[in-house]
């Protein structure tokens, strides 16, 4: 796709000081949107603005995803500064991974808030002005293991999965107006935490399991990410795609 289908559109990206988040706030940036990414810390906002110098009108914002009026005085910060926001991407997420047995209350709400009230927290701010200009994109960025589940992971797994309910739900909702609503769910990805597993236990537990036998790569995630912003895939809601090198498909 062309960098002139995005000229003039807007993206919040949360979650973008790292990894899959601060690939997907990149690669928009260099296709031409105004991008604004955020992280919970001001020393994280400021990596996201150094991180997108390189293209005018695209910063780095200090976000606690979990606090909705901070979200809504974000994002009408936002409307004012540009106008509008025609792309909102859902990435903001954490782990507290231990089995269920050993798994606390704050546990759970800590994993079930930042990875799923925040995506109603967004969502929430931006869906009037999108279904009002008949436009919008959002996307929600889950898991593979929101799918098929993981050891120790109870908590991670019902806040990815539940993602994708409300994404299709939301889709029917909104579909008539222009706006898709999408889910994508990664697979293990080449990002700075999971290069830091001992090698010995990729090449023997991980790989192996991977068709591809490869990690992905944070690009191709944002490259997805920047098809489902685009004209090109108005036709697309609903849907959580798999993007996980032939893992687990279904």
């Amino acid at each position: 796709m062309s960098e002139t289908s995005f000229q003039g559109q807007v993206a919040l990206v949360t979650g973008a000081t790292r990894g899959i988040g601060a690939a997907i706030a990149l690669h928009l940036a260099a296709q031409g949107l105004k991008v604004i990414g955020t992280a919970t810390s001001d020393d994280g906002a400021a990596r996201i603005t150094a991180a997108l110098a390189a293209y005018p009108g695209c910063r780095g914002a200090t976000l606690n995803v979990n606090d909705a009026a901070a979200a809504e005085s974000l994002i009408d910060a936002i409307v004012k500064e540009h106008g509008g926001l025609q792309v909102l991407v859902n990435n903001a997420g954490i782990t507290r991974d231990m089995t269920f047995k050993r798994m606390t209350k704050a546990d759970w709400d800590a994993v079930i808030h930042t990875n799923l009230d925040s995506v109603f927290n967004m969502t929430k701010q931006v869906m009037d002005g999108m279904v009002e200009r008949k436009w919008g994109r959002i996307i929600n960025v889950s898991s593979l293991n929101g799918i098929k589940g993981a050891f120790g992971q109870t908590n991670y797994a019902a806040a990815k999965a539940g993602m994708h309910g409300f994404t299709k739900s939301l889709a029917l909702e909104v579909a008539k107006s222009g706006v898709t609503v999408n889910t994508i769910s990664p697979g293990y990805i080449g990002t700075k935490m999971v290069l830091a597993i001992p090698q010995e236990v990729l090449e023997s537990k991980i790989l192996p399991h991977i068709p591809m036998s490869r990690l992905g790569k944070p690009e191709e995630i944002a490259g997805l990410i920047a098809y489902l912003s685009s004209d090109e895939a108005a036709f697309v809601t609903g849907a959580n795609i798999s993007i996980n090198g032939g893992q687990h498909m279904f």
